[in-house]
Parts: C-alpha cells; sequence; structure tokens
C-alpha cells in the first residue's frame, strides 16, 4: 500500500452559530450510552467533481452549515464529562481541511479500509480527544472531494449520526430542516450510578475484507436459508448467516474441530420496537445487543431460525422488563466473562444497511460513495449499503489466518462456480 501524500490547508473549531441555552447546558446520557464503547464511528462520503466549483465555494458553505447544525445537535459540541453527561458548552468541533495528491478514484476503486484511515480527521480508536465530532474535507486532484466524519460513539450510534450529515447537509442546501433531534433518551433509559465500560484498549491484529453482495448474489444466499422455521430470510438474517457459517468453520479449521460453542451477536434498533415507538430523531446508543447460540455442527440454514429469534425477542415487554431495569446489564456482564473466558468464540454484527446515509447532498450531487475505516474487533461485521440500494457491503475483521478461508468462501459464491462448501456439508 502507497500513502497519498496530502497537504493539511487550514485547521478551525466550528462553533454553533447559537449559544446553547442555559437551560440545556447539562445533557444526561442514557445508560446505554454510558456502557458504550469509547471509540469514534468513521464514514467517508465520497463526492465526485462539478465543474466550476471551486475550494471556497464547498468549504465556506460546509462550515457555515455545520455552525448552524451544532445549533440543534448541540451536545456535539460539548464534551463529555465522568461518562455520566455532556457539558453542553460550545465548545465546538475541529474541521480540518486537507489537499491530497491523488485522484478520487484510487480510494474508491477497489477500497481500502487501511487507505481510508488517511481520509478521516482522527484515528476512531483514540477517544482521549475531548472533541465529541471531528470532520476532515479532503481534496483531490480531480476536483472531487471527501467529508470524512469521526463522531463519538460514547453518545450516539449509527442512527443517530446518519440523522445529523442528512441535517448538516439540509441547512448546507439552504434548506430548511424537516424534524429536529429528540436528546430524551435518558429519560427513557436513564443513567446509573456506576457502570462497567466493557473495553480494554487493547488492539488486536486482525485483517479487514469488504465483501460486496448485489441483489442477485443475496437472493441466492437468502434461497439457501430457507428452511421449515424461516420460509422467507431477510436479506440481514440470511448474509448473517452466511458469514457466520464461514467464522465458525474456520475457527473449527484454524483453532481445532472441538470447538462446540459459538455466539452471533446483532445490535437491535430499540425505536421501532418500543411502544409506542421512540421517535426516529431520538439520538443516542439506542440499540441492544442480542446473542444467538449455536455448536457449530448444523449447515448455514439452520442458523437463521436462531439469529430470527434473538432479533426478535427485543419486543416492547423486553425494552420494559429487561432494557429499562438492570437485568441487562447483568446478561451483558454474564456475556462478557464468558467469552473472557474463551469457551465460546464470538462474531458480531451490526448492520448499517439502509441508512439513508447516500442521500447526504450538501448540494453538490449525492455522495457516489460511503466508506467507513475498521473498528479494532478482530470478530465483527458492519453491513453497509451499496450506491444502487439494494445489495450490502460487509466490511469483516477477521483473525489474519482466517482470510484466506473466508476471501476463498466469498469467491465461490462470487464466480457461480458452487456454493461454498463448508465443513459438516453444504447448505
Amino acid at each position: 500500500m502507497v500513502r497519498s501524500t496530502e497537504e493539511i490547508i487550514s485547521k478551525h473549531i466550528i462553533k454553533p452559530s447559537s449559544p446553547t441555552p442555559k437551560s440545556l447546558k447539562t445533557q444526561q446520557i442514557s445508560f446505554l450510552d454510558q456502557i458504550g464503547p469509547p471509540l469514534y464511528i468513521p464514514l467517508v462520503f465520497f463526492y465526485e467533481a462539478k465543474p466550476n466549483v471551486d475550494h471556497a465555494k464547498i468549504s465556506e458553505p460546509l462550515k457555515q452549515s455545520l455552525s448552524q447544525a451544532l445549533s440543534h445537535f448541540y451536545p456535539l459540541a460539548g464534551r463529555l464529562e465522568e461518562n455520566s453527561f455532556v457539558d453542553c458548552d460550545d465548545s465546538g468541533v475541529e474541521f480540518i481541511e486537507a489537499r491530497v495528491h491523488a485522484p478520487l478514484s484510487h480510494f474508491t476503486h477497489n477500497p481500502k479500509s487501511e487507505e481510508l484511515r488517511q481520509l478521516i480527521p482522527v484515528d476512531s480508536t483514540d477517544h482521549t480527544t475531548l472533541t465529541l465530532v471531528q470532520v476532515k474535507l479532503s481534496f483531490f486532484e480531480c476536483g472531487g472531494f471527501s467529508v470524512g466524519v469521526c463522531c463519538s460513539h460514547k453518545i450516539g450510534d449509527y442512527a443517530s449520526y446518519a440523522e445529523f450529515m442528512n441535517a448538516w447537509a439540509t441547512l448546507c442546501r439552504g434548506e430548511p430542516l424537516v424534524s429536529l433531534p429528540s436528546f430524551d433518551l435518558a429519560l427513557r433509559l436513564p443513567p446509573k450510578p456506576s457502570v462497567m465500560v466493557h473495553h480494554t484498549g487493547e488492539k488486536e491484529e486482525f485483517a479487514t475484507k469488504r465483501l460486496v453482495f448485489d441483489a442477485k448474489l443475496l437472493q441466492k444466499i437468502k434461497a439457501k436459508c430457507v428452511c421449515d422455521e424461516v420460509k422467507n430470510p431477510t436479506r440481514v438474517e440470511a448474509l448473517s448467516a452466511f458469514i457466520w457459517k464461514m467464522f465458525i468453520d474456520a475457527t473449527k479449521l484454524k483453532r481445532g474441530p472441538e470447538r462446540s460453542s459459538f455466539a452471533a451477536f446483532h445490535a437491535v434498533d430499540l425505536r421501532p420496537r418500543a411502544v409506542p415507538p421512540f421517535p426516529d430523531q431520538t439520538f443516542g446508543n439506542c440499540y441492544v445487543g442480542q446473542f444467538a447460540f449455536t455448536s457449530g455442527n448444523g449447515m448455514m440454514g439452520d442458523l437463521v431460525p436462531s439469529l430470527r429469534a434473538a432479533i426478535r425477542s427485543v419486543d416492547a415487554d423486553y425494552i420494559k422488563n429487561v432494557v429499562s431495569g438492570d437485568d441487562y446489564l447483568r446478561i451483558v456482564d454474564e456475556a462478557n466473562e464468558s467469552f473472557k473466558r474463551g469457551t465460546t468464540d464470538l462474531c458480531c454484527f451490526s448492520s448499517w444497511w439502509r441508512f439513508p446515509v447516500y442521500g447526504v447532498d450538501f448540494g453538490w450531487g449525492k455522495p457516489c460513495w460511503v466508506g467507513t475505516v475498521a473498528q479494532p474487533s478482530q470478530h465483527l461485521v458492519l453491513f453497509m449499503s451499496t450506491p444502487e440500494g439494494d445489495g450490502i457491503e460487509a466490511w469483516v475483521n477477521m483473525p489474519l489466518d482466517f482470510s484466506d478461508f473466508i476471501q476463498t468462501g466469498y469467491n465461490h459464491l462470487l464466480t457461480g462456480v458452487g456454493f461454498p462448501q463448508f465443513n459438516g456439508g453444504s447448505s
């Protein structure tokens, strides 16, 4: 990999266009925020060149509209205190401008996570910085540009920041916001006086692969996942089963066939599942993780019922009785202890598919591609939308020695030479 050279043009601190009222200066975070990972959510939005649009005509409107957006999303311009609340002191967010000596296509053609790191403003694992949001605007030789953002996972999830990015873009186009964010999650899920954050801070060695599944491939996988219990699996269920099965068989091959306890963690959005539903604009870590388990001896289709059951178990009663009390924290603690002992092999899934990131149009057209940067976990799978909207990009973190096995399984599916043959038979 050859890193493209760049020049930093400028650095600014962008503050809200209007001061935050005193009554809103202290913003409590929910207990799900408290246990959230001390990481940034990194996203890079790529925009193709437009004629007769120079750098100033891009950077100035972006900075002005960001200032306006922060007046509505005022906690993002504050500072997290004591893992309990945000001091909404209008300190602002960092905005970096850079010139990259490479074309946009260098990053979007066969993108690699390690190259995309150059386009985000900060190491996504470095949460020692106080700023909750950081932005990097990069101009390419071809005239295109990218907007890289790192947003603190301590106070918001992917859905929260998709809402923020679309609001910022709306204001940059000179249009009024049709909806405003809601910062009342702590009222629904109050913070706890003492909460353990499960994050070691240790950086694991892993490989990251971006596997693209178009609509045709997804349909092929869905067809293989049909079973008596699930006649019509969703795309996310089927793709999760496909990748989980590859992880299971890679584990048995590389770690020993005696491995017999496997878990899949799926992040589940609470907003539509509560009764009444939480507003779509609810800002915060409004999700829980649910676990599906298997001995690993079955076929791919056998995994779908347990995945569906885990995801669908998050209903109104679950939210009321488990998430709203101490039971969920106990479940998380017990699960973490099991994984630390090494008796269960875990694969984590988070679906960012179909969130409206391709609608983030600042006035120069919609992004031609939206990418991310690998998070520091060797068993993490992120699902993102393709530009066409009907496919899924899977960003798969895996142990280094799993890389060839998983790439081969994907290639078999992609080339049509036959469905991947896993240990224990095909599915």
